[in-house]
């Protein structure tokens, strides 16, 4: 009996030849077709010019903010500079002319002053003008309020000075505990007189050229002021060569006062 031979592959209808270990494949798979599989999801990592991308607008926009920034910086300060040159503004100033008291009278519950002041206003600007609201005065001893008055609106020209006058009095203002023990402390020791502080508030309008601003705050504080108390009926007057005048502008922003 003939020994049977029997193929190691079959001849493909297409003329290929397939293996034994293809059509029949080896179990479990190798590690070539774990890693070939089609359905496996690929993790692709994100872009770095991506990323380089938006960091790098963001720094342009950093930088041209800046710049922006820096710009008009320059630009208000040249502006101020040429305002400057042009206008040379000065604020106003003020110094105390005469001051007398004529009548002062403390009592255990308030007190009755009256007082004579003068006051010179100045304006050093040869283009500003300067637009007063009323001003209201008070006479002051260590912070104790002891005569109030007021001066008129008026209109402060160019290269002017305008001479001021009025009465401060207190008409019984009463007083506590506190302030009338401070009061007589003043008068028991008083060296010179009594320590007097005048202080002025009112709102001026500032006009350059054909420009008129808002109203500003401004106040004014005298200081240094000595004011022995009359026995008599003859006024005491106060020496006003070391009075000093500092003016302070008060500008809103949103609920605070600067």
């Amino acid at each position: 009996m003939a020994d049977r031979v029997y193929p190691a592959a079959k001849a493909a209808a297409n003329g290929t030849t397939t293996t034994a270990a293809a059509v029949n494949p080896t179990f479990p798979p190798t590690k070539g077709q774990l890693y070939n599989n089609t359905t496996r999801p690929v993790y692709r990592p994100q872009s770095l010019s991506k990323r380089r991308h938006s960091r790098s607008c963001c720094c342009s926009c950093c930088l041209w903010t800046t710049l922006f920034i820096i710009l008009i910086l320059v630009l208000v300060a040249v502006a101020g500079a040429v305002f400057w040159v042009i206008y040379r503004p000065h604020r106003p100033n003020f110094s105390v002319s005469s001051l007398q008291l004529s009548h002062f009278n403390l009592t255990s519950t308030g007190v009755n002053s009256k007082f004579n002041f003068t006051l010179v206003a100045r304006n050093p600007n040869k283009k500003i003008k300067f637009f007063y609201d009323p001003i209201n005065v008070s006479v002051l001893s260590d912070g104790v309020d002891i005569g109030d008055g007021s001066f008129p609106s008026f209109e402060h020209g160019t290269k002017n000075t305008t001479t001021l006058k009025t009465v401060i009095s207190s008409s019984g203002q009463s007083l506590d505990a506190t302030q009338i023990s401070t009061l007589k402390s003043d008068l028991k020791n008083q060296n010179g007189g009594l320590p007097l502080k005048v202080q002025l508030n009112t709102k001026v309008k500032v006009k350059v050229g054909g420009l008129k601003t808002k109203k500003v705050g401004i106040k004014v504080t005298c200081e240094g002021i000595k004011l022995a108390v009359p026995t008599g009926k003859a006024p005491t007057t106060a020496t006003t060569s070391n009075i000093q005048c500092k003016v302070d502008l008060r500008i809103k922003i949103w609920k605070w006062t600067v």
